[in-house]
């Protein structure tokens, strides 16, 4: 019997052997991936607690329209006038953040989603899906003065102010529509070989970058042009959708929704520099000028909250916010975080706000 015992014993320890062996093998192999990859693209080991959302809120605002989806929002600082998509109802709503009150709704814009303040023109610019068109607004008077076709589910929206040009993400038409701002005529249309996803103007260079859908890449074109001049791969961000350009620390911020990362890209060297992990479909970003803080806002409703550290990112916060809080918009004056959610207690409101971290 002791023999026995002994004899599986040493069984016993020559497979724990093997398997060990195995293991670190295994374990070396994925190491030496993983090396390789961060060689390339560092992979951000951010620590901070899921639970952890520097945040606190301040007001409820009931908003007007069904409680419906929302999209993209946009602040006009000068006359703080913040206007936001609310997609579900077919409406643009218009709220003062300076009296904290709404001040009137644009209707009649079918599925809107992209918002655009131009203020040196007195013109909102807002595309809407549901007639493929950008809807072009008088800003004093909030009716609609022009609507210009956009190709097949327009989306972003951007103004090139020296060429005076509005490009329009096309998603399913896989171009950036170009629409002459002065007569609000479509101009050109620019391939980008796959769905365009957000796109943002450069005030430094004078350029506009665009995500593009299916190929991973960010694509840069020259206005002056109307032409893809340049596209950058963003290895490890999978369906790049949300962008954000800071043109004053030369970076831009890429939210990747497949697989829940945010990108950092860096204009000066043209090349992905590092990827950040993010609440799951990664949707709006915004950001607070005066803190140097981005906002990462996601249909998941986890909001991850990031402070500029030289030519990176820093996460300071992640945590569930909301159901489907995926729009943030920011006051740099205020700092104020403004949030819509279609449905609290059966009514949309927009959730006010405020850094918990800073002294204000």
């Amino acid at each position: 019997m002791r023999f026995t015992i002994t004899f599986t014993l040493l069984i016993a320890f020559a497979v724990a052997c093997s398997s060990r062996k195995g293991q670190l093998q295994a374990n070396a192999q994925t190491s030496q991936s993983a090396s390789h990859y961060s060689s390339t693209i560092p992979e951000s080991s951010d620590s901070t607690s899921s639970q952890s959302l520097p945040l606190r809120t301040l007001n409820d605002i009931p908003l007007t329209g069904a409680a419906t989806r929302f999209d993209y929002q946009s602040l006009d600082s000068e006359s703080g006038r913040l206007y936001i998509a609310h997609l579900g109802s077919d409406l643009m709503t218009v709220f003062d953040v300076n009296k904290q009150a709404i001040v009137g709704d644009v209707k009649d814009l079918r599925r809107v989603h992209g918002v655009l303040a131009v203020p040196e023109l007195h013109r909102v610019y807002a595309s809407a899906t549901g007639s493929n068109e950008l809807t072009v607004i008088d800003d004093s008077t909030l009716q609609i003065i022009a609507r210009a076709p956009a190709g097949d589910y327009p989306d972003g929206v951007a103004y090139a102010s020296k060429v005076n040009k509005i490009y329009v993400s096309d998603l399913h038409g896989q171009t950036d529509t170009v629409i002459d701002a002065k007569t609000n005529q479509r101009l050109t249309t620019i391939a980008l070989g796959g769905g365009a996803g957000n796109t943002q103007y450069d005030s430094v260079s004078e350029h506009i970058f665009v995500t593009v859908h299916g190929q991973n890449q960010l694509a840069e074109i020259d206005p002056t042009k109307d032409e893809v001049v340049a596209r950058y791969a963003l290895p490890g961000c999978s369906e790049p959708h949300g962008l954000l350009i800071d043109s004053e620390h030369r970076l831009g911020f890429v939210a990747c929704e497949e697989n829940a990362k945010l990108s950092v890209f860096d204009l000066e060297a043209k090349k992905m520099t590092a990827n950040h992990s993010v609440g799951a479909d990664p949707d709006v970003l915004a950001f607070d000028k005066g803190f140097g803080r981005l906002y990462v806002s996601a249909e998941s409703g986890i909001i991850t909250i990031f402070d500029e550290r030289g030519r990176n990112l820093e996460k300071v916060g992640q945590g569930f916010f909301a159901p489907n809080a995926h729009s943030v918009a920011i006051d740099s004056h205020t700092h104020r975080v403004y949030f819509p959610l279609q449905n609290v207690g059966g009514k949309p409101v927009l959730r006010i706000a405020l850094p918990s971290d800073k002294q204000l």
